[in-house]
């Protein structure tokens, strides 16, 4: 059987060797766009100490060069996805890949805190253009449903494993090359995707109903702002302070006023039917939980490495890399391990791990050896890379295919959220105390990894 361009047997979409080198050139195209997105969620967290000691900034601060990014493609991205449709998701890729990349060397080039906490706003929203609709002009490039399968399989592994080694990679670059070369990178990156998209990408259908939903996305942003905002914030002024409680009530606020807006649109954003699927809903929630207890998590052992064990950027970097390696032998085993076990049985048993891991973590202090914590933080990597692939599955799975851009895109949407929550819940509990906070933050991580074995017992066990 002849292979594609990427030396891949039996992903194309005829029999002609052309089309399937243009299909595999598309998969790769829309691998490099999720894949960077990926790590852009996580490549800053090693680099927030040389950022701050160059631009200046608490830890405040420093959540919002992390949270800017996350808030950003969070609230946008069911609405790019719309607009994708509307407008043809290849011109869409194209010019979310062009914003990612100028917004990218903007961060590189930031003088101050602020300049580099609204690119990485800017960054978000290419972010959001580039994910639903690599996901579009993936599917319009495989005809064939197994040569999808496969297709989608690889873009979302790849995409995992930037993810999981953002931390290692940011710290190699910062300690070679400095902090600002964590998003030079990614000019190398969008030229390349570019230029493959223009040559190998067949442009979509548009489809002219799918409205944009302008109402329900501004109660988004508002939300999502205000919730990040307070939850920042309170680690300088406190969680009792008023202009705080304030940003806790806008964003209620908010957040009831969008739920009210779908409930009545026509074509909303993000159609509330779909929260009465069961496995949709519990998916979904554990979308949020997930990110709420990881990626809080790395960014407040970055600060532990770095401020209390006094590692370097590099020696940071590689510190992470053990859950970095069974993140990605996790993925690679997950859908066997879902397969014999069933998908719920796999679900609490990876989330009874990852609260284990967690638990056992607690040991950690001041002088703490990384040998004494490296066995449970793979286990950690491991037991959320084991849910991840399983949960994105079931939650496609519950959905009509001609939905599965709009659950991607909310499983998305979740799953962000629960990152800008968890950096600014985490890194408000750290900004008095780092290591008392730490702990607390391991407590409640490990309480919200029982809390996904507790939603998986929601799923049927055929889910």
């Amino acid at each position: 059987m002849a292979t594609n361009g990427l030396g891949t047997k039996g992903l194309g979409t005829t029999t002609g060797d052309q089309p399937r080198r243009s299909a595999g050139w598309a998969l790769l195209a829309t691998s490099l766009g999720f894949g960077v997105v990926q790590l852009d969620v996580s490549v800053v967290n090693v680099a927030i100490k040389p950022i701050g000691a160059d631009l200046g900034g608490g830890v405040s601060g420093l959540q919002w060069v992390v949270g800017a990014y996350t808030l950003a493609f969070a609230a946008l991205i069911l609405s790019a996805g719309a607009l994708g449709d509307r407008v043809g998701a290849k011109r869409m890729f194209i010019g979310g890949f062009a914003l990612f990349t100028l917004a990218s060397a903007a961060c590189g080039l930031a003088p101050l805190l602020g300049v580099l906490i609204a690119a990485r706003a800017i960054q978000g929203v290419g972010a959001a253009m580039l994910v639903p609709c690599s996901l579009s002009l993936l599917n319009h490039a495989y005809d064939d449903p197994r040569a999808r399968a496969r297709a989608v399989g690889l873009w979302a592994a790849g995409a995992s494993v930037a993810l999981a080694g953002g931390p290692l990679l940011g710290g190699i670059l910062t300690a070679t090359l400095g902090w600002r070369s964590i998003f030079f990178i990614n000019a190398p990156i969008g030229l390349a995707g570019i230029l493959l998209t223009v040559r190998f990408a067949t442009e979509t259908t548009r489809s002219a109903d799918r409205a944009l939903d302008v109402p329900g996305q501004l109660t988004a942003i508002v939300a999502l702002a205000a919730l990040a905002g307070a939850m920042i914030e309170a680690g300088h002024y406190g969680f009792a302070d008023p202009l705080v409680l304030a940003g806790f009530g806008l964003a209620a606020v908010a957040l009831g006023g969008f739920v009210a807006i779908e409930a009545v649109r026509r074509r909303p954003m993000l159609p509330l039917g779909l929260f009465r699927i069961r496995t949709f809903s519990v998916t979904s929630a554990i979308g949020v939980v997930i990110n709420v207890a990881f990626y809080g998590l790395i960014f407040v052992l970055s600060l532990y490495f770095q401020d209390t064990r006094h590692y370097s950027v590099l020696m940071t970097g590689l510190a992470f890399a053990p859950a970095t390696v069974a993140v990605g032998a996790a993925n690679l085993s997950a859908g066997r391990l879902a397969r014999v076990a069933g998908p719920r049985a796999t679900l609490i048993g990876a989330a009874i791990l990852l609260a284990a891991g967690l638990g056992g973590m607690l040991i950690i202090g001041p002088g703490t050896s990384y040998a004494a914590i490296v066995v449970q933080f793979m286990a950690v990597g491991f037991g959320l890379g084991v849910i991840v692939p399983v949960v994105t599955a079931a939650l496609l799975g519950s959905v009509d295919r001609s939905r599965s851009g709009l659950a991607s895109g909310t499983l998305n949407t979740a799953r962000q959220t629960g990152s800008v929550i968890g950096v600014g819940l985490f890194g408000s509990l750290a900004a008095g105390h780092l290591v008392s906070g730490l702990r607390l933050a391991l407590v409640i991580s490990a309480g919200l990894a029982l809390l996904v074995a507790g939603l998986t017992l929601g799923l049927r066990p055929e889910a």
